[in-house]
């Protein structure tokens, strides 16, 4: 029996089911219209939204809606001061909000209710901080031409933007984007996962209340087939924005590459810590049990392996294994629950591949490795799971796994980590835990990712801009940077006076 701490189910009494429909030029489609998804929890088997099952044809109404806000200039025309101050009213209904979003997105994602509302809390700081950049957003100018020319960088809006969010944190993922593109000016339709989709149309209310004109932002409920296909492929949208697997990535890619228009993509990651003798290990212990269980390993940036020097290989995966015992797995609707349930059978079935796979290559399951029983739900969740042993070949050191699932792997040198560092396909993060400054330095300037956490992981902030390399993604999201991706350069340039010679000369 594994000494685990298990929180069993609350019997508290769920909500009314959800009923979601899309939100096109400003109104809500009527309820009858087509035929609806049921979205069951997976934490506890009961039916939590109905939404509408998207076509092509609701995809283009809402592209068609998009387009014409923005041709007629009712949002990009304004000041940044204009679309500033509707960005930061939809903050504040979000603070007021964050009770019943979380608790919809618990049900639908089954992270815990703490995370839940910490991550509707936290997206109300994105939208203020992309508020502050629709009022700051210049160009530039360049006055040292000469004295006859005077030439300006124009910064403006891209256009209409496809956004299609996953469905692992459903409301800070959107924030990550829509602020953003609102801020720049652009207008919107947005695709958010059929499994999570109930806090994207909550928001459409919050929006409306604000003060955002109708087609401005547009919400298709659905599947990637037809609805995210036509948001990808469709000449009238100028960019796509998605964050998801890799492999959908670039089927987005290819489906937009006939238009040349614009993509952004946030994909997977297989994200390391280096783990140094001299670091003080039980803050690096700390922080990798951290990161492999937040959102029960569904993360993007989940530390799913570690690369420990071989001197302290074995007695810090001995402490890692000992605090993941003490991590509480469990009823996400108990706010003492850290990690909830996998997000699907289908999923949960993966995960558990990934792990055989690397027991038959000859690798140790020192904890876990199964699922696991939570007393009075649904058998949906996961061990806490530590796989050592493991070695660069192996797909659980290669692959995303995303689930609450830790690979370990050993070094001697310096070089030889970084080697295993950037030996995966993907580059999104990146950690080292050391006392040594240079050795810091060293690895943070080699280490092939787009974000190189030193003694510490995963702390972010609207202000600093992530993103990743290699087949982790394109472009980048938040910060000044994430703002600019909505953007298009333009270059005017200005003669003062007639002083330009003629070309032509008369004879």
């Amino acid at each position: 029996m594994l000494d685990l701490t298990i929180i069993p189910s609350t019997g508290a009494t769920l909500p009314e089911v959800r009923l979601n429909r899309h939100w096109i030029n400003g109104a809500f489609t009527p309820e009858a219209m087509a035929d609806w998804t049921e979205r069951i929890s997976p934490s506890h088997g009961a039916v939590v939204s109905r939404s509408l099952r998207g076509t092509a044809k609701d995809a283009e109404a809402a592209i068609a809606a998009a387009r014409a806000a923005f041709d007629d200039g009712r949002w990009s025309g304004l000041s940044g001061k204009a679309r500033a101050t509707v960005l930061l009213k939809v903050a504040d209904l979000i603070e007021a909000n964050v009770d019943r979003m979380a608790l919809i997105e618990t049900l639908e994602s089954g992270k815990p209710i703490t995370q839940a509302r910490g991550e509707v809390s936290g997206a109300a700081d994105l939208w203020r901080y992309a508020a502050s950049l629709a009022r700051t957003l210049h160009g530039d100018s360049h006055n040292s031409l000469g004295q006859d020319m005077l030439a300006v960088v124009l910064k403006e809006p891209i256009g209409v933007v496809s956004i299609i969010t996953p469905w692992n944190f459903p409301f800070w993922i959107l924030s990550q984007k829509l602020p953003f593109a609102l801020a720049a000016g652009c207008t919107c339709v947005v695709k958010p996962s059929e499994l999570t989709p109930s806090t994207a149309v909550m928001l459409a209310d919050l929006l409306t209340e604000a003060g955002l004109p109708s087609g401005v932002v547009n919400i298709v409920l659905g599947h990637g087939q037809p609805v995210g296909s036509t948001l990808a492929s469709d000449p009238r949208v100028d960019m796509i924005t998605f964050t998801g697997s890799t492999v959908v990535g670039k089927g987005i890619a290819a489906a937009a590459s006939g238009t040349l228009k614009k993509v952004a993509l946030e994909l997977g990651g297989k994200n390391p810590q280096v783990i140094f003798p001299d670091a003080d290990l039980e803050s690096a212990a700390d922080a990798v049990t951290f990161g492999v269980y937040f959102n029960t390993g569904q993360c993007c940036n989940s530390g799913s392996r570690i690369v420990v020097h071989e001197d302290i290989a074995e007695a810090f995966a001995a402490r890692v294994v000992e605090l993941s015992k003490q991590v509480a797995f469990g009823d996400p609707l108990d706010p003492a629950t850290q990690v909830g349930a996998i997000v699907s059978p289908e999923h949960g079935a993966k995960i558990d591949r990934y792990v055989a796979a690397a027991r038959e290559a000859g690798a140790s399951v020192v904890l876990g490795g199964g699922h696991l029983e939570v007393p009075g739900l649904v058998p949906q969740f996961y061990q806490p799971t530590v796989v050592t042993g493991v070695t660069p070949d192996m797909a659980i050191a290669r692959e995303e796994v995303f689930g609450p699932v830790l690979a370990v792997l050993t070094f001697r040198t310096l070089d030889e980590a970084l080697n295993l560092v950037n030996h995966a396909d993907y580059g999104l993060s990146a950690g080292v835990w050391s006392e040594n400054v240079h050795t810091c330095l060293t690895f943070a300037r080699a280490a092939q990712a787009g974000t190189v956490w030193t003694n510490t992981w995963m702390d972010g902030f609207p202000e600093v801009t992530f993103g990743g390399v290699k087949q982790s993604g394109l472009g980048r999201e938040i910060g000044r940077h994430g703002l600019d991706e909505f953007m298009e350069i333009k270059s005017l340039v200005m003669r003062i006076g007639r002083t330009r010679a003629p070309w032509v000369r008369p004879r």
